[in-house]
């Protein structure tokens, strides 16, 4: 085992590289059925998560020769005598004296998917960062993590905007991995090699009409969107292990499908790939062999057939009863005068020299006072840039968004403080809309002080008081961004906004990336806030029919054009248009007469 760590400081990085170089391997004797590995002790250095790209690190060259094709197929009778990929043995990090990672082992093996489950800040996303050496600021690790010698490892985040370059087009940042791969060409056939191997990664990671996004910034793609980028860059290095952290985040059900698909077909060439991921119907689709953590430690493991069928810790038993179920509508009050209504709404993006797009097309739209509007659709279908029209953050686009029955300005720059009070945004990564510098409760409490003029002790007092509510303590909310998990943020997001007093909140995914625990906390308080506060309205942006159950009303896009709108339950019952049909079609179930049995996990899931 590693000796004890100290605190490291921060390395620069390349936008285009791992952070800094891989120690040298410390190699076991080859004793015939231990291949050589790559050791990373406990003496890890504190960094940063990984930024631009996906993460890669070299171990050398001892996978499974590929097919004419380039692919490996990995197909072991015994999985006991399969050697790791990766292994973490004992993994301990501390940051200031807690432990956020507490005596974790877990191994990869090639060709399996292992799968981190458990509620937000358990631990999963700083377990998988290890594999690359990446550790937050200040850690001390103790413990190893060894890399088998057979080739890169490549990471996909929770939150895939962080990591794409916003000065740069998505063409751009894809080329950049493919033009290396094609050097042996003759020089002529290099551009056109390298477009051609982009399509085909994007194609994988279900982005097959890919052409006009090439030239959009990552900016002008939806959550989804930029997620399956994340992805195809990741299988255009040709990756031996992928960490994926939360891949089918803000997905719709179609598309969460076919990425259940592809990350299956990602095994089956061997490659062994961790997932990170709160969606226990994807997990269950999904993975050979899960864990369940809890406040940095392993509660319970093994294959994903015992640990779903007899589940012997409490806590994995309460993950999983968890389920959200919405039986109950609650009544809307659309009789009164909308507070906000769209009309006759328009909105481009720009794609360069080819000019603008139309990505949104809303002829009418209206909020009522006290009532709950879920606008669904499948990812990239315009739902984002809606909203963003709504909140003044998109302000490329014709027509009016009224409040009150007066003009809200197209640009946030232009609307006053009542404006931006009124109409709260709360974004879908979280993570993106914090300053990583100051402490979260500072941020929160700015908003009553910038919006509401209120003095500073009763903002603190009061933003306190609110992240109470969300389940965010005094100690962990007095912390940076940094030190907090990804669910954890979305909830001080969303008690930021609150803090305005607002009449009208937009929700845009934020329970995507959360696991079923916390996300039906979420929807609780979003249900009692509408509830209980006559005054506020709020606008859920989502890709989930169950998530949209909540409301009292559903719109529905499909390529921008809003298709359908109605009370809730008539939508999810009756729908009318045909994409709304086959959009409640495509929602995954569970077959209930299939039992989750060892090798057949991965056809239960319904598409």
């Amino acid at each position: 085992m590693g000796g004890h760590g100290r605190p490291q400081p921060h390395r620069p990085v390349h936008p285009a590289v791992g952070r800094g170089r891989p120690r040298p391997a410390d190699r076991r004797p080859d004793d015939g059925h231990q291949p050589p590995l790559r050791r990373r002790t406990g003496q890890g250095r504190g960094t940063r998560p990984p930024r631009p790209h996906t993460r890669v690190r070299e171990h050398g060259r001892n996978h499974p020769a590929p097919d004419s094709e380039g692919r490996t197929s990995v197909n072991h009778e015994n999985d006991t005598t399969v050697d790791p990929a990766a292994e973490i043995r004992d993994l301990r990090v501390e940051i200031d004296g807690r432990a956020i990672v507490d005596g974790v082992s877990l191994r990869a093996r090639p060709g399996k998917i292992t799968a981190l489950v458990g509620a937000s800040g358990s631990g999963k996303s700083t377990t998988g960062l290890a594999l690359l050496g990446e550790y937050p600021p200040g850690a001390r690790v103790t413990g190893d993590v060894r890399l088998a010698a057979d080739g890169l490892v490549g990471y996909i985040p929770q939150h895939p905007a962080a990591v794409l370059n916003p000065a740069r087009r998505i063409t751009a940042l894809l080329t950049d991995i493919a033009r290396p791969q094609v050097r042996h060409l003759p020089r002529d056939r290099r551009r056109g090699a390298a477009r051609e191997r982009v399509l085909h990664a994007l194609a994988e990671a279900q982005l097959a009409d890919a052409e006009p996004l090439l030239r959009r910034y990552p900016h002008q793609l939806s959550g989804g969107q930029q997620q399956r980028v994340v992805l195809a860059q990741a299988l255009l290095l040709g990756a031996r292990v992928i960490v994926a952290d939360e891949p089918t985040t803000g997905q719709d059900a179609l598309t969460k499908s076919r990425i259940v698909d592809q990350l299956a077909a990602v095994a089956a060439r061997g490659i062994a790939v961790v997932l990170l991921s709160h969606d226990l119907d994807v997990v269950r689709a999904l993975a050979d062999d899960v864990h369940v953590m809890r406040a940095g430690r392993v509660v319970e493991s093994g294959p994903v057939h015992r640990v779903w069928l007899a589940p012997r810790h409490a806590w994995t038993r309460e993950l999983l009863r968890e389920q959200p179920e919405f039986a109950q509508q609650v009544t809307s009050a659309d009789t009164e005068r909308p507070i906000l209504r769209v009309r006759d709404l328009t909105a481009r993006h720009r794609d360069g020299a080819r000019g603008t797009t139309v990505v949104v097309r809303t002829p009418e739209l209206d909020l009522h006072p006290g009532e709950c509007l879920a606008v669904v659709g499948r990812s990239g279908s315009g739902k984002t840039t809606l909203a963003r029209c709504l909140a003044g953050l998109h302000r490329d686009h014709d027509g009016q968004v009224l409040l009150d029955d007066i003009p809200l300005p197209r640009s946030l720059r232009n609307r006053t403080r009542a404006h931006l009070a009124a109409v709260q945004y709360v974004f879908q990564d979280a993570r993106a809309a914090f300053d990583e510098h100051r402490p979260v409760l500072d941020q929160v409490a700015r908003t009553a002080v910038r919006l509401r003029g209120t003095d500073d002790r009763a903002a603190e007092t009061e933003a306190l008081t609110t992240l109470s509510v969300l389940g965010l303590p005094e100690d962990l909310v007095r912390r940076r961004p940094g030190r907090l998990s990804g669910g954890e943020l979305q909830r001080a997001a969303l008690a930021r906004a609150l803090l305005a007093q607002p009449r009208v909140l937009i929700c845009d995914e934020i329970t995507s990336g959360l696991d079923t625990v916390t996300r039906r906390g979420i929807l609780d308080t979003l249900t009692a806030l509408v509830r209980d506060r006559g005054n506020l309205s709020l606008v859920l942006i989502t890709h989930d029919l169950d998530t949209a159950a909540l409301a009292h009303r559903i719109a529905v896009l499909d390529a921008g054009e809003l298709v359908e709108q109605g009370p809730a339950q008539r939508i999810l019952t009756e729908p009318r248009h045909p994409f709304t049909s086959s959009l409640v079609k495509c929602t995954p179930l569970w077959r209930a007469s299939d039992p989750v049995t060892e090798g057949s996990v991965r056809e239960n899931w319904i598409p």
